[in-house]
Protein backbone atom coordinates (compact mmCIF):
# COMPACT_ATOMS: atom_id res chain seq x y z
CA UNK A 1 0.00 0.00 0.00
CA UNK A 2 1.26 2.93 -1.50
CA UNK A 3 2.24 6.25 1.64
CA UNK A 4 1.68 8.83 -1.49
CA UNK A 5 -1.95 7.31 -3.00
CA UNK A 6 -4.84 7.38 -1.32
CA UNK A 7 -6.90 4.14 -0.76
CA UNK A 8 -9.13 4.04 -2.87
CA UNK A 9 -12.48 1.31 -3.73
CA UNK A 10 -14.54 -1.00 -1.95
CA UNK A 11 -12.60 -2.01 1.42
CA UNK A 12 -15.18 -4.57 3.73
CA UNK A 13 -14.91 -5.12 7.09
CA UNK A 14 -14.38 -8.54 7.59
CA UNK A 15 -16.51 -10.82 9.00
CA UNK A 16 -15.54 -12.76 11.77
CA UNK A 17 -16.94 -16.48 11.36
CA UNK A 18 -16.96 -18.21 14.91
CA UNK A 19 -17.73 -21.93 15.43
CA UNK A 20 -20.64 -23.44 17.77
CA UNK A 21 -18.11 -22.99 20.62
CA UNK A 22 -17.49 -19.37 19.51
CA UNK A 23 -13.95 -20.05 18.40
CA UNK A 24 -12.59 -18.17 15.60
CA UNK A 25 -13.65 -20.29 12.64
CA UNK A 26 -10.36 -20.10 10.43
CA UNK A 27 -11.35 -22.05 7.10
CA UNK A 28 -14.94 -19.94 7.05
CA UNK A 29 -12.55 -16.84 7.55
CA UNK A 30 -10.02 -17.95 4.85
CA UNK A 31 -13.32 -18.93 2.50
CA UNK A 32 -14.85 -14.95 2.40
CA UNK A 33 -11.26 -13.61 2.24
CA UNK A 34 -11.52 -15.22 -0.73
CA UNK A 35 -15.27 -14.65 -1.77
CA UNK A 36 -14.08 -10.78 -1.00
CA UNK A 37 -10.89 -10.82 -3.25
CA UNK A 38 -12.89 -12.88 -5.97
CA UNK A 39 -15.61 -10.24 -5.87
CA UNK A 40 -12.80 -7.43 -6.58
CA UNK A 41 -12.89 -5.56 -3.76
CA UNK A 42 -9.77 -3.51 -3.16
CA UNK A 43 -9.05 -4.33 0.42
CA UNK A 44 -9.91 -5.78 3.43
CA UNK A 45 -10.33 -4.12 7.24
CA UNK A 46 -9.78 -7.19 9.63
CA UNK A 47 -11.27 -6.27 12.78
CA UNK A 48 -13.64 -3.67 12.14
CA UNK A 49 -17.42 -3.48 13.69
CA UNK A 50 -18.79 -6.04 11.65
CA UNK A 51 -16.04 -8.00 12.37
CA UNK A 52 -17.33 -8.10 16.06
CA UNK A 53 -13.74 -6.26 17.31
CA UNK A 54 -15.35 -5.46 20.67
CA UNK A 55 -16.70 -8.65 21.68
CA UNK A 56 -13.20 -10.41 20.47
CA UNK A 57 -10.22 -11.56 23.19
CA UNK A 58 -6.95 -10.66 22.15
CA UNK A 59 -6.48 -14.05 20.84
CA UNK A 60 -9.14 -14.30 18.55
CA UNK A 61 -7.95 -10.45 17.51
CA UNK A 62 -4.81 -12.30 16.73
CA UNK A 63 -6.29 -15.62 14.97
CA UNK A 64 -8.42 -13.45 13.08
CA UNK A 65 -5.83 -11.29 11.66
CA UNK A 66 -3.38 -13.65 11.17
CA UNK A 67 -5.51 -15.70 8.81
CA UNK A 68 -6.75 -12.65 6.86
CA UNK A 69 -3.43 -11.32 6.35
CA UNK A 70 -2.73 -15.39 5.41
CA UNK A 71 -5.14 -15.90 3.00
CA UNK A 72 -5.26 -12.33 1.09
CA UNK A 73 -1.63 -13.07 0.58
CA UNK A 74 -0.38 -9.82 -1.06
CA UNK A 75 -3.86 -9.66 -3.37
CA UNK A 76 -5.22 -6.93 -1.65
CA UNK A 77 -4.17 -4.79 1.35
CA UNK A 78 -4.97 -5.46 4.58
CA UNK A 79 -5.97 -2.95 7.27
CA UNK A 80 -6.08 -3.82 10.85
CA UNK A 81 -8.72 -2.34 13.45
CA UNK A 82 -6.64 -1.72 16.48
CA UNK A 83 -10.29 -0.02 18.45
CA UNK A 84 -9.81 -0.20 22.35
CA UNK A 85 -10.29 2.57 25.05
CA UNK A 86 -6.95 3.90 25.67
CA UNK A 87 -4.32 4.89 24.25
CA UNK A 88 -1.81 2.35 25.62
CA UNK A 89 -4.54 -0.18 24.97
CA UNK A 90 -4.35 0.91 20.88
CA UNK A 91 -0.36 1.07 21.16
CA UNK A 92 -0.38 -3.03 21.73
CA UNK A 93 -2.89 -3.89 19.54
CA UNK A 94 -0.95 -1.76 16.59
CA UNK A 95 2.68 -3.36 17.10
CA UNK A 96 0.63 -6.52 17.22
CA UNK A 97 -1.03 -5.79 14.23
CA UNK A 98 1.98 -5.02 12.62
CA UNK A 99 3.48 -8.27 13.61
CA UNK A 100 1.37 -10.53 12.59
CA UNK A 101 1.53 -8.60 8.76
CA UNK A 102 -0.86 -6.10 8.66
CA UNK A 103 -0.50 -3.33 5.72
CA UNK A 104 -2.41 -0.04 7.51
CA UNK A 105 -4.51 0.47 10.98
CA UNK A 106 -7.56 1.85 11.98
CA UNK A 107 -8.55 3.36 15.44
CA UNK A 108 -11.01 5.29 17.02
CA UNK A 109 -10.78 8.18 19.17
CA UNK A 110 -10.45 6.91 23.22
CA UNK A 111 -13.55 6.36 24.70
CA UNK A 112 -15.26 5.64 27.38
CA UNK A 113 -14.11 9.19 29.10
CA UNK A 114 -14.68 11.79 26.90
CA UNK A 115 -11.58 12.89 25.66
CA UNK A 116 -10.73 16.32 24.49
CA UNK A 117 -9.48 16.89 20.83
CA UNK A 118 -6.30 18.04 21.66
CA UNK A 119 -5.90 14.68 23.69
CA UNK A 120 -7.33 12.57 20.65
CA UNK A 121 -4.65 14.44 18.63
CA UNK A 122 -2.30 13.17 20.87
CA UNK A 123 -4.24 9.97 20.50
CA UNK A 124 -3.19 9.53 17.30
CA UNK A 125 0.17 10.90 16.43
CA UNK A 126 0.95 8.24 19.32
CA UNK A 127 0.33 5.75 17.64
CA UNK A 128 1.00 6.79 14.63
CA UNK A 129 4.75 7.10 16.05
CA UNK A 130 4.62 4.01 18.19
CA UNK A 131 3.67 1.66 15.14
CA UNK A 132 5.01 3.11 11.99
CA UNK A 133 2.19 2.25 9.75
CA UNK A 134 -0.05 4.20 7.85
CA UNK A 135 -2.93 4.97 10.09
CA UNK A 136 -6.51 5.97 9.44
CA UNK A 137 -8.97 7.43 11.59
CA UNK A 138 -12.51 6.07 12.37
CA UNK A 139 -15.45 7.95 13.05
CA UNK A 140 -17.82 6.22 14.83
CA UNK A 141 -19.85 8.58 17.62
CA UNK A 142 -22.79 6.29 18.29
CA UNK A 143 -20.24 3.93 20.18
CA UNK A 144 -17.16 6.48 21.08
CA UNK A 145 -20.30 9.02 21.80
CA UNK A 146 -17.97 12.26 19.93
CA UNK A 147 -17.67 13.21 16.69
CA UNK A 148 -14.06 13.82 15.10
CA UNK A 149 -14.06 17.46 14.62
CA UNK A 150 -13.19 18.77 11.28
CA UNK A 151 -10.63 21.14 11.75
CA UNK A 152 -8.70 18.54 13.87
CA UNK A 153 -8.79 15.59 10.98
CA UNK A 154 -7.35 18.08 8.54
CA UNK A 155 -4.77 18.86 11.04
CA UNK A 156 -3.49 15.21 11.42
CA UNK A 157 -4.27 14.90 7.49
CA UNK A 158 -1.51 17.84 6.53
CA UNK A 159 0.79 16.77 9.16
CA UNK A 160 0.70 12.95 7.96
CA UNK A 161 -0.14 11.77 11.20
CA UNK A 162 -3.75 10.19 9.17
CA UNK A 163 -3.89 8.43 6.16
CA UNK A 164 -6.77 8.77 6.16
CA UNK A 165 -10.66 8.35 7.83
CA UNK A 166 -13.49 6.07 7.89
CA UNK A 167 -16.87 7.87 8.26
CA UNK A 168 -19.19 6.29 10.26
CA UNK A 169 -20.75 9.28 11.40
CA UNK A 170 -23.86 9.29 9.35
CA UNK A 171 -23.41 13.37 8.95
CA UNK A 172 -23.71 13.43 5.24
CA UNK A 173 -23.29 16.83 5.43
CA UNK A 174 -19.96 16.95 7.76
CA UNK A 175 -18.96 14.44 5.02
CA UNK A 176 -18.92 16.80 2.52
CA UNK A 177 -17.75 19.67 4.52
CA UNK A 178 -14.13 17.88 4.86
CA UNK A 179 -13.82 16.81 1.03
CA UNK A 180 -14.56 20.52 0.66
CA UNK A 181 -12.20 21.33 3.73
CA UNK A 182 -9.27 19.44 1.58
CA UNK A 183 -9.75 20.33 -1.74
CA UNK A 184 -12.96 19.20 -2.89
CA UNK A 185 -14.06 16.66 -5.47
CA UNK A 186 -11.59 17.94 -8.29
CA UNK A 187 -8.92 19.34 -6.28
CA UNK A 188 -8.08 16.65 -3.87
CA UNK A 189 -4.63 16.02 -6.04
CA UNK A 190 -3.75 18.98 -4.94
CA UNK A 191 -5.37 20.06 -1.88
CA UNK A 192 -3.62 20.19 1.54
CA UNK A 193 -3.80 16.61 2.28
CA UNK A 194 -3.24 14.77 -1.66
CA UNK A 195 -3.05 11.30 -0.44
CA UNK A 196 -5.23 11.72 2.15
CA UNK A 197 -8.56 8.61 1.74
CA UNK A 198 -11.77 9.49 2.59
CA UNK A 199 -13.67 6.43 3.19
CA UNK A 200 -17.77 6.09 3.44
CA UNK A 201 -19.44 4.07 6.34
CA UNK A 202 -22.25 4.73 5.34
CA UNK A 203 -23.38 2.04 2.99
CA UNK A 204 -26.79 2.74 1.47
CA UNK A 205 -25.28 6.14 0.12
CA UNK A 206 -22.16 5.32 -1.53
CA UNK A 207 -23.41 6.54 -4.73
CA UNK A 208 -23.45 10.19 -3.31
CA UNK A 209 -20.45 9.54 -1.57
CA UNK A 210 -18.62 9.23 -4.47
CA UNK A 211 -19.97 11.30 -7.27
CA UNK A 212 -18.78 14.06 -4.07
CA UNK A 213 -15.79 13.13 -3.73
CA UNK A 214 -14.69 10.34 -1.59
CA UNK A 215 -12.19 7.75 -2.48
CA UNK A 216 -14.39 4.74 -1.53
CA UNK A 217 -16.62 2.54 1.09
CA UNK A 218 -16.32 0.35 3.91
CA UNK A 219 -19.34 -1.73 3.84
CA UNK A 220 -20.69 -4.39 6.14
CA UNK A 221 -22.86 -5.75 3.53
CA UNK A 222 -19.72 -6.18 1.01
CA UNK A 223 -19.25 -8.94 3.44
CA UNK A 224 -22.49 -10.94 1.48
CA UNK A 225 -22.06 -9.05 -1.74
CA UNK A 226 -18.92 -7.56 -2.75
CA UNK A 227 -19.28 -7.63 -6.07
CA UNK A 228 -22.19 -5.41 -6.35
CA UNK A 229 -20.34 -2.54 -4.06
CA UNK A 230 -17.66 -3.04 -7.04
CA UNK A 231 -20.47 -2.69 -9.74
CA UNK A 232 -21.50 0.63 -8.01
CA UNK A 233 -17.88 2.08 -7.33
CA UNK A 234 -16.79 1.06 -10.80
CA UNK A 235 -20.41 2.62 -12.21
CA UNK A 236 -19.63 6.29 -10.54
CA UNK A 237 -15.80 5.88 -11.64
CA UNK A 238 -16.86 5.80 -15.15
CA UNK A 239 -19.18 8.31 -14.91
CA UNK A 240 -22.48 5.50 -15.37
CA UNK A 241 -24.71 7.21 -12.90
CA UNK A 242 -28.10 5.66 -13.99
CA UNK A 243 -25.68 2.13 -13.82
CA UNK A 244 -24.80 3.49 -10.24
CA UNK A 245 -28.15 4.59 -9.11
CA UNK A 246 -29.82 1.42 -10.03
CA UNK A 247 -27.18 -0.84 -8.69
CA UNK A 248 -26.87 1.82 -5.48
CA UNK A 249 -31.25 0.74 -5.10
CA UNK A 250 -30.68 -2.63 -5.21
CA UNK A 251 -28.00 -3.20 -2.45
CA UNK A 252 -30.57 -1.04 -0.71
CA UNK A 253 -33.19 -3.69 -1.03
CA UNK A 254 -30.71 -6.29 0.07
CA UNK A 255 -29.78 -4.47 3.28
CA UNK A 256 -33.59 -4.62 4.26
CA UNK A 257 -31.89 -8.18 5.63
CA UNK A 258 -30.66 -6.44 8.52
CA UNK A 259 -34.21 -6.41 10.32
CA UNK A 260 -34.16 -10.22 10.54
CA UNK A 261 -34.21 -10.12 14.45
CA UNK A 262 -37.24 -8.73 15.84
CA UNK A 263 -37.24 -6.25 18.05
CA UNK A 264 -38.71 -7.15 20.95
CA UNK A 265 -36.03 -10.07 21.29
CA UNK A 266 -32.74 -8.84 20.34
CA UNK A 267 -30.44 -5.90 19.68
CA UNK A 268 -30.03 -3.99 16.30
CA UNK A 269 -26.47 -5.22 16.45
CA UNK A 270 -27.55 -8.42 16.65
CA UNK A 271 -29.68 -8.53 14.04
CA UNK A 272 -27.40 -7.06 11.84
CA UNK A 273 -24.30 -9.31 12.55
CA UNK A 274 -26.08 -12.17 12.74
CA UNK A 275 -28.03 -11.56 9.23
CA UNK A 276 -24.43 -11.14 7.59
CA UNK A 277 -23.12 -14.11 9.21
CA UNK A 278 -26.20 -16.47 8.11
CA UNK A 279 -26.33 -14.62 4.75
CA UNK A 280 -22.91 -15.99 4.22
CA UNK A 281 -23.61 -19.56 5.69
CA UNK A 282 -26.72 -19.63 2.89
CA UNK A 283 -23.89 -18.30 0.68
CA UNK A 284 -21.68 -21.43 1.30
CA UNK A 285 -18.73 -19.01 2.55
CA UNK A 286 -19.76 -19.63 6.40
CA UNK A 287 -20.03 -23.16 8.36
CA UNK A 288 -22.26 -21.14 11.28
CA UNK A 289 -23.74 -18.26 11.77
CA UNK A 290 -22.89 -17.87 15.67
CA UNK A 291 -22.71 -14.55 16.97
CA UNK A 292 -20.75 -13.77 19.86
CA UNK A 293 -21.45 -13.40 23.28
CA UNK A 294 -23.97 -11.55 24.23
CA UNK A 295 -25.35 -11.30 21.32
CA UNK A 296 -28.66 -13.44 20.70
CA UNK A 297 -28.70 -15.72 17.45
CA UNK A 298 -31.37 -15.25 15.12
CA UNK A 299 -34.13 -17.99 14.92
CA UNK A 300 -35.51 -19.63 12.22
CA UNK A 301 -38.24 -17.44 10.72
CA UNK A 302 -35.12 -14.68 11.21
CA UNK A 303 -32.77 -16.56 9.03
CA UNK A 304 -35.56 -17.49 6.33
CA UNK A 305 -36.17 -13.25 6.24
CA UNK A 306 -32.33 -13.51 5.34
CA UNK A 307 -32.54 -15.69 2.53
CA UNK A 308 -35.88 -13.91 0.83
CA UNK A 309 -33.68 -10.95 0.28
CA UNK A 310 -30.59 -12.74 -1.11
CA UNK A 311 -32.91 -14.54 -3.84
CA UNK A 312 -34.36 -11.48 -4.02
CA UNK A 313 -31.27 -9.51 -4.70
CA UNK A 314 -30.47 -12.52 -7.23
CA UNK A 315 -27.46 -14.23 -4.97
CA UNK A 316 -29.26 -17.35 -4.25
CA UNK A 317 -31.84 -18.58 -7.23
CA UNK A 318 -35.43 -18.11 -7.22
CA UNK A 319 -37.45 -20.80 -6.03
Amino acid sequence: MSSSQPLRGVVPPVCTPLDAAGDVDTASLARLVDHLVGGGVHGLFALGSSSEVAFLTDRQRAVALETVVEAAAGRVPVLAGVIDMTTPRVVEHARAARALGADGLVATAPFYARTHPREIARHFRTVRDRADLPLYAYDLPVSVHSKLPTALVRELAEDGTLAGLKDSSGDEGSLRRLIVELGGRHGRADGPAPAFSILTGSELTVDAALLAGADGVVPGLGNVDPAGYVRLYDAVRGGDLDSAVKEQERLVELFGLVEAGPDSEMGRNSSAIGAFKHALRLLGVFTHGTTAAPQIQLGDESVAHVEQHLRTAGLLPTR
